[in-house]
């Protein structure tokens, strides 16, 4: 079968189109044009650099595993139980993705610090202050990431196949080894798919941190708090920083490409 050529597209669509994508690379050009690239190799090796790397690379691994913890269980419930209010609470548990990142930390403040909701009460019983914490970074970072997995696992539990889960069923398998080895497996590419743009997302996170953990050098600074204070200090080294994320995130991106915008 022969494969159908692409439409001609309208010269002023053509022109938009081009600007539009301008509009993304030229940003992304210059940094690869500034970048001082003969001090690349000495500014990573900083050891302000090695550490906000250790920092980010420890509290989005650790978001990630905290959000697979609580968000796999709650994606299930969203797409499987009905019951009255889940369209709201679904809208709420999401809301970080389009909730201002500063919002979102000092929500997390009100919640979860000394005089927060909870905070006042961790504080008093067990002597655990999350604000300006390694723990809080990881606070910060899953409550603004683990939407994205939560959306991601819905979203693969919906579209499988139920009849093998019914076939299992059928054979006596009970709930919960139903859960492990048959739809955990059936749904182990959005499962993978939304742990990485989860991981993606903490490891990038900026406003919640700094608003609710602070911006603190071997403790709360992760890579893109680091970039922030290099800005204003030494900008070459921020720069190199930012090409790092940088690739990071173009790596996710094509590495998650077939399974979000399928073959070309």
């Amino acid at each position: 079968m022969r494969r159908r050529r692409g439409e001609g597209v309208p010269l002023p669509l053509a022109i938009l189109a081009v600007l539009g994508a301008a509009f993304f690379i030229l940003p992304l050009a210059g940094l690869v044009v500034r970048a001082p690239w003969p001090d690349a190799w000495n500014e990573l090796r900083a050891p302000e650099t090695l550490e906000a790397l250790r920092l980010s690379l420890v509290a989005s691994f650790s978001a990630t595993a905290l959000a697979l913890l609580l968000g796999v269980p709650l994606a299930w419930v969203y797409a499987r139980a009905d019951f009255p209010g889940r369209a709201l609470l679904r809208a709420l548990t999401t809301l970080p993705m389009v909730l201002p990142p500063v919002v979102g930390g000092l929500a997390l403040l009100l919640a979860f610090g000394r005089r927060g909701l909870l905070g006042m009460w961790l504080d008093r019983t067990f002597g655990v202050s999350l604000p300006f914490t390694t723990p809080g970074v990881v606070v910060a970072e899953t409550f603004v990431s683990m939407p994205f997995l939560v959306l991601t696992v819905e979203a693969g539990l919906r579209s499988m196949d139920r009849r093998y889960e019914e076939a299992a069923r059928t054979l006596g398998a009970g709930r919960w080894y139903l859960f492990r080895r048959v739809t955990m497996p059936l749904i182990a590419p959005s499962l993978f798919a939304g742990a990485v743009l989860c991981w993606a997302r903490a490891l990038g996170e900026f406003g919640a941190t700094i608003t609710f953990a602070g911006n603190f050098p071997g403790r709360t600074q992760t890579m893109p708090l680091g970039v922030y204070l290099l800005l204003e200090t030494r900008p070459e080294a921020s720069i190199i920083l930012s090409l790092l994320l940088l690739a990071v995130s173009l790596a996710v991106l094509v590495g998650l490409r077939d399974r979000w915008l399928g073959s070309a």
